[in-house]
């Protein structure tokens, strides 16, 4: 019987149980900040597609990387293989007024 009379003894047992990582896990905090790096990417990703949707042209991911086709189907300045940072700024060019 416990020592104090307000605590039951009945019904589940109750505990506080601190996970630990399985070996050749990475912990819960590395798993949180790559799961933000990857949702920011998507979000640049989308908005990436929406700008190129709305410029005429279409962006696609391959192996080598991303590569930003026109209307005819065809490569931006026949380039392929780029990053997000680099088709943003083919878009930027493009896209001017």
């Amino acid at each position: 019987m416990s020592p104090n009379p307000d605590h039951r003894t009945d019904g589940v047992p109750r505990a506080t149980v601190r996970l630990s990582t399985l070996p050749g896990q990475v912990p819960v905090a590395e798993q949180w900040a790559g799961a933000n790096q990857a949702k920011d990417e998507k979000l640049r990703v989308r908005k990436l597609e929406r700008r190129a949707r709305d410029g005429g042209y279409e962006l696609r991911h391959s192996d080598r990387g991303w590569a930003l086709i026109d209307a005819a189907h065809k490569p931006v300045d026949d380039r392929r293989g780029l990053s997000l940072k680099d088709v943003a700024s083919l878009l930027d060019a493009a896209l001017k007024p």
